[in-house]
């Protein structure tokens, strides 16, 4: 296979994590169909395209930016791009576009891109000043109106769920007492707040890292719609189809995992203790259950690679599981607003 050729557009600047190793993942062949189900700036997509004759993609993205962005790789595509502005978890509804009867791979790459932390005015940097917004698209309450109305208990709980940081119940306090003088609308207040109130040393991640991951996850809902799909991939592919998930950071990782982790088992549970359960066919093959990390090389030379993770798995002919995703142990973070104190 020759190496795919990049874009010399925008996306060129945004190169996608393990783009190599996702490419082995999903194995395109002549006249497959894939879905790219976060097209970003292109770069899977473009990979895809290139990777074997008549190859066709749906890439789908809920940020208008980057279809708008994309425009020019579609016309180039002359056919073979078909280009949507959605939610990922709609991807079984948006595969009928690719024609009937399944598809050949599913790739998402999850979390925020490169491309949208470099636009300061969508909010999701706290190393660039603007609104603080941090939605992907532009529906549903932002970053400003989440920190500016939920309660106490509840913005704590973000932090610490979705965010893993330590210093959530002192971080929700003390927003809850600045609020009162003045409304946070912007990046830097914020950072400078969490540099106020998280202790860090020479060496550690910016103290308010944490806190605008579980921001945005909560503001996007990207948990449940990572959930939402898995299972929707799972209805697509058809047998011997590939699914290959990249995420950056633990909450994503552990969902996928524990995904592949049950879709993967085929044996009846049970114990002398408990009755066995009859399971259902795998619908999924795993010939590499460990997850795959970017290169020492790829790591060096981006800094978003370095806590990428690759998971990627074979669809069986099995059904589809008719279940929800409440195997996933998602959280739910109940976002009810109403203010505190």
């Amino acid at each position: 296979m020759s190496a795919p050729s990049m874009p010399s557009n925008d996306a060129a600047r945004h190169v996608p994590v393990m783009l190599a190793e996702v490419l082995e993942a999903l194995a395109p062949r002549a006249g497959e169909r894939f879905i790219d189900g976060t097209f970003g700036a292109g770069g899977y997509t473009k990979a895809i395209l290139d990777a074997a004759p008549g190859v066709r993609v749906l890439a789908i993205d809920r940020d208008r930016t980057a279809i708008s962005n994309g425009m020019a790789l579609v016309e180039a595509m002359k056919g073979r791009l078909t280009l949507v502005e959605d939610r990922f978890s709609n991807l079984d509804e948006l595969a009928p576009m690719l024609g009937e009867g399944g598809v050949d791979g599913t790739v998402l790459d999850i979390g925020v891109s490169s491309m949208q932390l470099d636009e300061a005015e969508r909010g999701f940097s706290f190393r660039r000043d603007g609104p603080l917004d941090m939605r992907m698209s532009s529906e549903g309450p932002s970053a400003a109106d989440l920190v500016a109305t939920l309660p106490e208990e509840t913005l704590a709980r973000i932090f610490f769920v979705l965010g893993e940081e330590r210093r959530a119940n002192a971080l929700a306090r003390a927003i809850v007492t600045d609020r009162a003088k003045e409304p946070f609308t912007r990046t830097m207040q914020l950072a400078d707040l969490c540099g106020r109130v998280i202790r860090s040393k020479p060496g550690d991640i910016h103290p308010a890292t944490r806190a605008f991951q579980a921001l945005r996850i909560a503001v996007n809902g990207e948990l449940d719609e990572l959930g939402e799909a898995l299972l929707a991939a799972e209805r697509v592919l058809k047998a011997g189809g590939r699914l290959a998930i990249v995420t950056f950071h633990s909450l994503e990782d552990r969902i996928v995992k524990t995904f592949f982790a049950d879709r993967t088992r085929s044996q009846a549970g049970g114990s002398r203790h408990a009755p066995v359960t009859a399971v259902p066919p795998a619908t999924f093959i795993q010939t590499h259950r460990a997850a795959v990390a970017a290169s020492p090389a790829e790591a060096e030379a981006n800094p978003r690679a370095r806590s990428a993770k690759l998971r990627f798995a074979i669809r069986s002919e099995a059904p589809a599981r008719n279940t929800g995703t409440s195997f996933l142990g998602l959280p739910d973070m109940k976002l009810q607003s109403g203010r505190s104190r």
